[in-house]
């Protein structure tokens, strides 16, 4: 039994690892790299990721910089940001694509956490999803004779307790990023 409850922290931690991630792409008020992950450029007909055609860096708090590797791309690298629902709108200067990062509104900042609320929900759609794959097999081990009724329900209140020390996990981390957006 021990084993389940390894496998299903691990799965629950790298899905907590993919909502951090998933979080670094919804803007708050000051730039980050990952903003961008998530746009593509239309790079000789490939979509591709921004990190893929350039550097970017953050200068400054509230300024982006992608240095392209193929300055022929540069009008496709602002294209593809202009599209992008993030509400940025780029300058070149024919060497850099700077993005300056306007502070949020108060009503995009609210749309914001509405999606980082979504996110949160999807992901803990996914523990649940993991939680029941843990007590199906726990459930297969008791019809198989490896444990019995006692061992499998106190197995499944271990596994009740995993899932809810994650969920936990979850709410702290949205309650970070929703102070993060709301923060001017």
């Amino acid at each position: 039994m021990k084993t389940v409850y390894k496998q299903l922290e691990g799965k629950m931690e790298k899905t907590i690892e993919a909502l951090k991630y998933e979080f670094t792409t919804i803007r708050t008020g000051r730039a980050n790299a990952q903003m961008l992950d998530k746009v593509r450029v239309d790079y000789y007909g490939t979509p591709t990721p921004i990190n893929q055609v350039g550097a970017i860096s953050v200068p400054e708090p509230r300024t982006l910089m992608i240095s392209p590797w193929d300055k022929s791309a540069m009008t496709e690298i602002e294209k593809a940001i202009r599209n992008s629902d993030l509400g940025l709108n780029p300058t070149n200067d024919g060497q850099v694509i700077r993005i300056s990062v306007p502070a949020l509104t108060e009503e995009r900042r609210k749309e914001l956490v509405k999606r980082a609320h979504k996110v949160s929900e999807e992901f803990k759609v996914r523990l649940r999803n993991e939680r029941r794959d843990a007590n199906d097999t726990l459930k297969k081990m008791e019809k198989d004779g490896e444990i019995t009724a006692d061992e499998l329900k106190k197995g499944q209140d271990e596994v009740q307790k995993i899932t809810d020390k994650f969920i936990k996990n979850i709410e702290t981390l949205l309650a970070t990023k929703e102070k993060d957006i709301m923060e001017i």
